[in-house]
């Protein structure tokens, strides 16, 4: 019998409730017992009713979990490995994944942590303690050394921010980050392992803008201060707040022929308050990144391994809750303590 903290609905409280492990596996899928969950930004906006899901569902996508069942045509995985996974299962035929390479937006797309009790066997999110993991969903075993905390956030934020940075103007010497969430921060290990020199970085609350200088950031104030130090204007900027508000001194700074990559607005109220002429005068590139291939993330976990030493990620994950607890690890990934708060089965 799995247990799962089940999402009922914007305002009204978690519900726990017992649900039955399969007996057998369908072709192709895993069942993993989770170890640790991570609590994402786009959970608390569901949960706030910011973001409607349909209900009831299991939220939570960042996890690492051991794997304790396999069903057939999964002979390359054992009970007793650990794992993580792509936050959506795809097709693999539609033309979207097939043609246009970009499997996060298939046309079947499944997206764990989003979808109903109803679809499948229930077991969809993360904020249990089981998951059964589709066939056309991107599984990695975890190396040994790198821990649970560490990993779990990879397969959404660190994948994500992997995509986002796979393709960098020329030349990129100056970038700004606006945000200094994990998306962030992951953004300022990143562009720096890259040879970026100068990785600025903007965010609304203090703690967070001076917690970016741990992984290569320069934390700024206001873009007078990046005005006065890149007279040709930057040559990158990273939308990673959500807010549309701060788009034009994302614009003002970029050089000509400068890069705008969006990130953080995925949704509703992200009207974009600049000007086509705006951007046509300046021949600036503007790149809209969500989700991520198969590919990232097996690069998310390579660059875990091989930058480990060189920044603190432990210190981005609070220590777990248990999973009973889970009301109390989402009022403290609210008060914003630490980039993610984590529960433990």
């Amino acid at each position: 019998m799995a247990y799962a903290q089940v999402f009922l609905g914007a305002g009204i409280p978690l519900k726990k409730e017992e649900i039955p492990l399969p007996k057998t596996l369908s072709a192709g899928q895993l069942l993993v017992r989770i170890t640790l969950a991570t609590i994402c930004g786009s959970d608390l906006h569901t949960l706030s009713g910011q973001r409607q899901e349909k209900t009831p569902c299991i939220l939570g996508h960042e996890a690492v979990g051991i794997i304790e069942a396999t069903g057939k045509n999964r002979k390359d995985w054992q009970p007793g490995q650990r794992v993580t996974w792509s936050i959506a299962d795809n097709c693999g035929n539609c033309y979207n994944c097939l043609d246009l390479n970009i499997p996060q937006k298939c046309r079947k797309l499944f997206k764990y942590g989003h979808a109903p009790i109803d679809d499948g066997s229930g077991l969809n999110g993360c904020y249990s303690s089981h998951i059964i993991i589709r066939e056309g969903t991107h599984v990695i075993e975890v190396p040994e050394g790198l821990s649970d905390a560490v990993v779990a956030p990879a397969n959404c934020a660190l994948a994500t921010m992997i995509n986002a940075t796979s393709e960098l103007p020329t030349p990129c010497n100056s970038a700004l980050i606006q945000g200094s969430g994990l998306l962030g921060i992951y953004a300022c290990a990143l562009l720096r392992q890259q040879g970026i020199p100068r990785v600025y970085c903007m965010d609304q609350l203090a703690s967070r803008r001076e917690f970016s200088q741990q992984f290569g950031g320069i934390p700024v104030e206001s873009i007078e201060e990046i005005d006065s130090r890149e007279p040709n204007g930057i040559d990158l900027a990273i939308e990673v707040t959500g807010n549309s508000e701060i788009l034009n001194q994302g614009v003002s700074l970029l050089r000509p022929d400068g890069e705008y990559i969006f990130v953080g607005m995925v949704h509703p109220d992200s009207i974009l308050p600049i000007t086509g002429e705006q951007i046509i005068r300046k021949c600036l590139h503007i790149r809209g990144v969500h989700n991520y291939k198969p590919q990232h993330l097996e690069k998310a976990i390579k660059f875990l391994q091989q930058s480990q030493h060189c920044y603190p990620y432990e210190d981005l994950v609070g220590s777990p809750m248990p999973l009973c607890e889970l009301p109390k690890a989402i009022k403290l990934a609210k008060s914003k303590k630490f980039l993610r708060a984590a529960v433990k089965p």
